[in-house]
């Protein structure tokens, strides 16, 4: 029980009414609404520590079965303090003040006070009629045990309608009957299941089947009632119940000591009383058990503790530090590797990165292998503290280096991007026989030779001036990591285009050297290049993959390697090609190889 604080109120009477209500029926809850808000503020003004809720009660009727006019309201008070009278004369003193404070407010209010050890005390002996009524009542003010009350009660309900040959007790625990409770603490409910009759299955699978529903319910109890409290439900079967009380499960006392029964089948009761006349007392096997367990929990904390440092904080900042090389382009390292490889690239070489980061990893890195190989025993809670602040630090500034990798490789892509547009235009120009052209001279030339001609389309000319446009742009500071990606494909597409056209450029000498296949449904190709082959993969995929392999001597191809259309551009602007080619008997495994064994050679195509 929380005193001294306002509470929020929860399941509000004063929801919007609906818009087809009657104007007579709608003046008339608003009404109430009115009367119940002033009554509110009077009593808490008065009783706030220990009023624990209010709830508006449905009509009474009369004997002729209509409503009657009474405004029934029901008022929950905490008598948990109380010291001075017994618990009879504080329910009649309270009850006669809040039927006077009631009075003042509306002369056909009735107030029905109840006091929190009343309510408990029926739920001992069997009797829920309070719970019920509880149940539905209509909240207008709670400190959180009106909500818990109700919600349970529906969920009992809904539960025993379905299960009721299985359910042993329903028990409410936790916080609340605790008096530790605040408005959004959870509402913990224990349910025992009896599994001492099951046979069509095991007793786990009797448990979990039933759990699964039990919990189910729980949530659809929250949607009836609109209480948002989570509904923490505990599902026991019966023999585990036992057996937990043998060995003195401390958990299972607590339930025993606290617990409310909601419902009991005359077994709950029992424990209750035999625990409070301390009957119920822990084996001498449990004593022992319970004393060895507090070593078994520190040895498992100083095991967590090391699994901090042996893995948590290590691989926290590993992998974020193979994820920076691979960026920048370097194949994955092992974790050995990885520090002195981050200061080679990011340190020395680009200077990116501050030697005092590559020694936080690599003292990580000398902390695990020390745990590993049993050379530290013991990790200290200062030296985990260390280890997190360290790869706190650490990570913030790989983040940074995350960024400037990034942009340093955009520099060079747009770099990279320029220089193999202009490349090509030069490999293709030097097939129209014009051997030397000025990077001034680029895109005059390109129009007056290519597009002015008619031999490449015009749209390929406002490619050119976008891409060149892009490169000023990104120089002075004005591109955008979209528009980066946007000029990539546009360049893309250019390459590719001038590709294919230097392929038809050379239609009659490439087919010289070009070994057509057919593989499953796809088509690929080998261009034999003087001494490099191009393996194309899939010659209609608009993405075309591409490898190169070395020829050897014997006819046959080295282990072929990932290339790029711009390689294979360069290949066939700057190769012979010999006016007879001959393919050798090895290269026909090759193409197995590559293709698959049921690859099939074209010819005449």
């Amino acid at each position: 029980m929380v005193k001294g604080k306002k509470e929020k109120k929860s399941d509000d009477n004063s929801k919007e009414t609906p818009q087809d209500m009657p104007k007579d029926v709608e003046k008339k809850l608003k009404g109430i609404k009115s009367k119940l808000d002033k009554f509110q503020k009077k009593l808490l003004d008065k009783f706030e520590d220990y009023v624990m809720g209010i709830a508006l009660l449905p009509p009474e009727k009369t004997k002729e079965g209509e409503l009657k006019e009474d405004i029934n309201v029901l008022i929950l008070v905490d008598d948990t303090d109380s010291q001075k009278m017994t618990k009879e004369e504080l329910k009649d003193k309270l009850s006669k003040i809040i039927e006077e404070v009631a009075k003042t407010v509306d002369k056909k209010m009735v107030t029905q006070t109840l006091i929190l050890s009343e309510v408990w005390q029926n739920c001992y002996d069997g009797k829920h009629e309070l719970l019920q009524l509880i149940a539905l009542s209509a909240t207008v003010y709670d400190k959180g045990m009106l909500s818990a009350i109700k919600i349970a009660e529906v969920h009992k309900t809904m539960i025993l309608k379905k299960f009721e040959k299985y359910i042993v007790s329903y028990v409410l625990a936790g916080s609340l009957v605790q008096g530790r409770a605040t408005p959004t603490s959870d509402i913990d409910v224990w349910i025992v299941i009896d599994d001492t009759d099951v046979k069509k299955m095991t007793r786990a699978e009797l448990k979990d089947k039933l759990r699964a529903i039990i919990i189910g319910m729980g949530i659809e109890a929250g949607e009836l009632t609109g209480i948002k409290n989570k509904l923490n439900v505990q599902v026991y079967i019966l023999t585990d119940f036992w057996d937990s009380l043998k060995e003195a499960n401390p958990v299972i006392f607590t339930l025993l000591r606290d617990g409310i029964p909601f419902y009991d089948r005359g077994i709950f009761m029992p424990w209750k009383q035999l625990l409070k006349m301390g009957k119920i007392k822990p084996s001498p096997e449990a004593i022992e058990m319970f004393m060895g367990s507090g070593e078994e929990m520190l040895k498992r904390v100083h095991a967590k503790i090391k699994d901090i440092g042996m893995e948590d904080t290590f691989w926290a900042i590993l992998t974020p530090s193979q994820a920076a090389l691979m960026l920048y382009g370097v194949p994955p390292p092992t974790p050995k590797e990885t520090p002195e490889l981050m200061r080679e690239i990011f340190v020395k070489k680009e200077k990116m990165l501050e030697e005092e980061y590559v020694k936080i990893l690599e003292k990580n890195i000398k902390i695990r292998k020390d745990i590993e190989h049993g050379t530290k025993k013991i990790l200290t809670g200062n030296e985990v503290d260390t280890l997190l602040k360290g790869a706190e630090k650490y990570l913030k500034r790989v983040k940074k280096l995350f960024e400037e990798i990034q942009e340093m490789k955009e520099k060079k892509d747009m770099i990279h991007l320029y220089d193999t547009v202009v490349t090509i235009i030069r490999d293709v120009l030097k097939l129209e026989g014009i051997e030397k052209v000025s990077d001034l001279e680029v895109v005059r030339i390109f129009e007056d030779e290519l597009i002015s001609a008619g031999k490449i389309p015009a749209k390929f000319l406002r490619l050119l001036n976008e891409i060149i446009k892009a490169k000023k742009n990104y120089d002075a500071g004005k591109l955008t990591k979209a528009e980066v990606d946007k000029i990539k494909k546009k360049s893309g597409e250019f390459i590719k285009f001038l590709v294919e056209y230097m392929q038809r450029k050379r239609g009659k000498e490439l087919e010289r050297a070009r070994i057509r296949v057919k593989h499953g449904s796809r088509y690929g190709e080998v261009l034999l290049l003087d001494k490099e082959a191009f393996i194309i993969h899939d010659i209609d995929h608009e993405e075309k993959e591409i490898s190169k392999a070395r020829i050897k001597t014997n006819g046959s191809l080295a282990v072929p390697e990932k290339s790029s259309l711009e390689e294979l551009e360069h290949a066939l602007a700057n190769t012979e090609i010999p006016p007879k080619s001959f393919i050798k008997e090895p290269i026909f495994e090759d193409l197995k190889r590559f293709f698959g064994k049921d690859v099939e050679i074209l010819v005449n195509f």
